[in-house]
């Protein structure tokens, strides 16, 4: 059964970097969209960023735009989230997801289990 693994949270201070990891595994579909989201204790969910398989491209929330970038690396199955200048306000729980469509508007098929990121001095 497909599983999503995230990795790489944790407490950091303001200004600083983490990078989050979410490996796949059993995942052999050519079209898909990784998409990375975060919950806030209190707030809704939040679509941070997506890339789609297709042709690469790439969605990035407005509250982390210049500041984050996603990547992935195919042969290892693994889609990567670079946080950089990390705010108080990006601390939640760090999610990725995967869509089957290859598209990083519809629903998602398969969630990891989430990721503590703590930005905080």
């Amino acid at each position: 059964q497909l599983q999503l693994v995230e990795s790489g949270g944790g407490l950091v201070q303001p200004g600083g970097s983490l990078r989050l990891s979410c490996a796949s595994s059993e995942f052999t579909s050519d079209l898909y969209a990784m998409g990375w989201f975060r919950q806030a204790p209190g707030k809704d969910r939040e679509k941070v960023s997506c890339v789609r398989s297709s042709d690469g491209s790439t969605y990035y929330a407005d509250s982390v735009k210049g500041r984050f970038t996603i990547s992935r690396d195919n042969a290892k199955n693994t889609v990567y989230l670079q946080m950089n200048s990390l705010k108080p306000e990006d601390t939640a729980v760090y999610y990725c997801a995967l869509n089957f469509e290859g598209s990083c508007q519809g629903g998602y098929d398969y969630w990891g289990q989430g990721t503590q990121v703590t930005v905080s001095s």
